[in-house]
């Protein structure tokens, strides 16, 4: 949480980037429950490796709204119409659209066959990869439609409150 304080500046940017977490585990969970392991040491690291490749996922979707976001700003740092703004962050997810999909798919597609195996020590393996390959579905799907929700709504509350600062002065 602190490097994504130090890499965006803000506060709201980390929390929203940690939301991709949750999304995460909601898969993870599902396909353990499905597969019938019992939480051990081995999902439990399935977990924490899904964790960290939701929030890539997470700073990947951000960062290019902000972007997008800033260049519609232009330099003055002007203020944007709810228009212009929701253009704005549709357009930068959908530049990240197949960046994310191809990440997704890499990660599904080395772990499935380690989820099929059957081989000596597939036990151990396949419960470290049942959190990967379920969380990663639900992770790629929700902070691609969900999360930019989130900080649309977000970034519209600051806009507004931009407003009502300069009309006040």
């Amino acid at each position: 949480f602190l490097l994504l304080y130090f890499n965006f500046g803000s506060l709201t940017a980390p929390v929203v980037v940690m939301l991709s977490v949750p999304f995460s585990l909601i898969g993870g969970f599902w396909l353990v429950w499905w597969l019938g392991f019992n939480l051990s040491v081995a999902v439990a690291v399935g977990f924490i490796a899904l964790a960290g490749v939701a929030a890539e996922i997470g700073v990947l979707v951000l960062t290019f709204i902000d972007q997008e976001v800033a260049s519609r700003r232009g330099g003055d740092g002007g203020r944007l119409e709810p228009e212009v703004l929701a253009d704005a962050i549709q357009q930068g997810v959908a530049k990240r659209v197949r960046p994310i999909a191809m990440t997704a798919t890499a990660v599904i597609a080395g772990l499935v066959p380690i989820l099929l195996s059957s081989g000596t020590g597939s036990d151990v393996m396949r419960r470290i990869a049942a959190p990967m390959v379920g969380g990663m579905v639900t992770t790629t799907l929700l902070c691609l439609i969900v999360l930019p929700v989130i900080y649309g709504m977000i970034l519209q509350f600051q806009e507004k409150r931009k407003t009502m600062e300069v009309g006040t002065r």
